[in-house]
């Protein structure tokens, strides 16, 4: 699958990244600089090419706090099914109340299936458990949209239901402030506004039939 993303983002992104780790290593002050300058365009280049992006100000200042080795960013998503096969379906407030499956970035010190039941409780108040790795994502390979400055990886893990019913803020957790709304929805009726950045209908249908099929291999890219 070739990468769906414009070709401006991809020498973008990839020469913040280089920038990002030449800066981890470097301890010449020449470099210092030739490499803040490559920060620099690369802002200036997302800036120029998307207003989706903000201002090469912003982008500059969102760059500069990523320091270490360039690497991509983690996403987790847990799909959930009942014993009806429904799919368990979020709204977030962060998209206009638009409908993904639970998720969002992994969290250190745990492990991404125990981050993907972390965010079923978060957003949903659903108790589940991991049971399968279904699909690993390359974000700008899928279509995703709006596109992001960073490269991102998606792990779509399915889950089973641990109670039918969502727990008072779950595993005591803090108030869910990033969901509005959670319901379960039959396959021939996920609803058509979908959080793009987050979810996609191809990777709805995927999770469809790994929960049908569970001895399906976990796929990739």
């Amino acid at each position: 699958m070739t990468n769906s993303e414009p070709d401006w983002l991809l020498w973008a992104r990839e020469i913040q990244a280089v920038a990002q780790s030449g800066l981890a290593f470097t301890c010449d002050p020449y470099d210092v600089e030739r490499y803040r300058s490559l920060t620099a365009l690369a802002a200036r280049m997302m800036a120029a090419s998307s207003p989706l992006a903000g201002s090469a100000a912003e982008l500059q200042q969102l760059f500069a706090a990523e320091t270490g080795y360039a690497t991509p960013k983690v996403d987790v998503r847990g799909a959930v099914f009942d014993r009806d096969g429904r799919l368990l379906m979020v709204r977030e407030l962060a998209d206009q109340g638009r409908w993904t499956i639970p998720g969002g970035w992994a969290d250190v010190n745990q492990t991404a299936s125990e981050c993907a039941v972390r965010e079923v409780a978060e957003e949903s108040g659903y108790l589940v458990r991991a049971t399968k790795l279904a699909l690993v994502h390359d974000r700008g390979r899928q279509g995703h949209h709006p596109a992001g400055p960073f490269s991102i990886y998606k792990l779509f893990f399915i889950c089973e239901l641990l109670d039918e019913a969502p727990g008072d803020e779950a595993a005591g957790m803090a108030p869910n402030i990033e969901t509005s709304d959670a319901r379960f929805f039959a396959r021939d009726e996920i609803p058509q506004d979908l959080s793009t950045g987050r979810i996609l209908s191809h990777q709805i249908a995927r999770l469809f039939e790994h929960r049908a099929r569970p001895d399906l291999p976990t796929e990739f890219d």
